[in-house]
């Protein structure tokens, strides 16, 4: 039994179950853990929600940073990364899940210092797009309100995505990435 264990078990259940829901009696079971010595591992459900919600955060930043140092146009790095946080979206589910529907369980410090975090991987996107508008690759008002746009029919993906579904998250992200950068791309 080791943190992530509990990060993990906690992801699980704050998704199944949402972060007010579940209890720390929830998370000692499913680590089979006596609760008084669950907290010996964690302080709180604030904790372990505010440190799954950067672990969630560090693996798309982490990701993102790899495809923008790809030796790609801005519109390939965006089919890039869009795939990238779809098939992220995927695999992690549970994390994905937490960190796009729990973020306001936080505590306001706590909430404070996650938006900020956040605010630069949204940032990230947004260079994206901008790079692309510069290179004029994309055509839009507002680099931004793009970002925001594709940003948020992505992240709706963790509510209907099943891996057993009529699409994988590959082929999700190629039928995303032409929808959206299709719609980006300055016509001749």
């Amino acid at each position: 039994m080791n943190r992530d264990d509990i990060l993990e078990a906690a992801a699980k259940i704050f998704t199944q179950k949402g972060f007010h829901a579940a209890s720390m009696q929830d998370i000692a079971e499913a680590v089979q853990l006596q609760k008084a010595s669950l907290y010996y591992h964690v302080n709180s459900k604030q904790e372990i929600l505010f440190e799954i919600l950067n672990r969630a955060l560090d693996l798309v930043m982490e990701r993102m940073q790899s495809v923008l140092l790809l030796p790609f146009s801005p519109k390939e790095k965006l089919r890039k990364a869009i795939w990238m946080y779809l098939q992220t979206l995927a695999e992690y589910h549970n994390l994905a899940s937490v960190l796009l529907h729990e973020y306001r369980s936080l505590e306001p410090e706590l909430q404070s210092r996650h938006i900020e975090k956040r605010d630069c991987y949204e940032r990230l996107w947004r260079d994206l797009i901008q790079a692309g508008i510069e290179a004029g690759e994309f055509k839009t008002r507002d680099a931004a309100m793009s970002t925001r746009a594709i940003l948020g029919a992505m992240n709706q993906v963790v509510l209907w995505y099943r891996p057993d579904g009529r699409f994988s998250a590959a082929e999700i992200g190629d039928i995303f990435s032409d929808l959206f950068i299709n719609g980006l791309l300055i016509r001749e």
